[in-house]
């Protein structure tokens, strides 16, 4: 389905389309980003928290813990402070980052387990689609903060993958 040297790239394309939005969020007022926009999550702040805890869930699936949700706790409202969720966010891009580098094509095969909050029903997904829902679920979100910050008056960066600036030629490949 997927490669690591996939997993690699929407990484660091995560990580890079984050930074554009964060920047363009940081054009406005607290308030501003916590506005009922009419999105799923209705605001910027509550989209942005779901998807950096969601990243964290889904992760830890990857990584193997069948019961992220005890140690995990999705928020809307958490961080709340704008610049401790720019630290955290790019954090845990940073992680992201991390595990895709660690990976090998191998490391795809098989299944992930994992319990849902409640812990009643056991789920498994084999690890190349739980990697390429992080990354779709990133996207997916992100393309509706997208919207949000376009129509509030900021100018996020562009999203094309074609666009994403290219790995310096002394960084590692494998």
């Amino acid at each position: 389905m997927i490669s690591a040297n996939y997993c690699r790239f929407m990484a660091r394309y995560n990580a890079w389309q984050n930074t554009s939005l964060l920047s363009a969020a940081d054009e406005l007022s607290d308030a501003a980003r916590q506005k009922d926009r009419g999105a799923f999550f209705r605001s910027i702040a509550a989209t942005l928290n779901h998807l950096y805890w969601a990243d964290a869930l889904i992760l830890n699936r990857l990584k193997g813990n069948a019961r992220p949700e005890e140690t995990i706790r999705h928020s809307l409202t958490s961080p709340s402070v704008w610049s401790d969720y720019k630290t955290l966010r790019m954090e845990r891009d940073a992680e992201i980052e991390a595990w895709a580098d660690l990976l090998v094509d191998a490391d795809l095969a098989g299944v992930a387990v994992w319990y849902p909050g409640d812990g009643s029903t056991r789920i498994e997904k084999p690890k190349s689609l739980c990697a390429a829902e992080l990354f779709n679920h990133q996207t997916h979100h992100r393309g509706q903060v997208h919207a949000m910050l376009t129509a509030a008056g900021a100018e996020p960066g562009p999203t094309n993958l074609s666009a994403m600036p290219q790995v310096p030629p002394n960084a590692r490949n494998r």
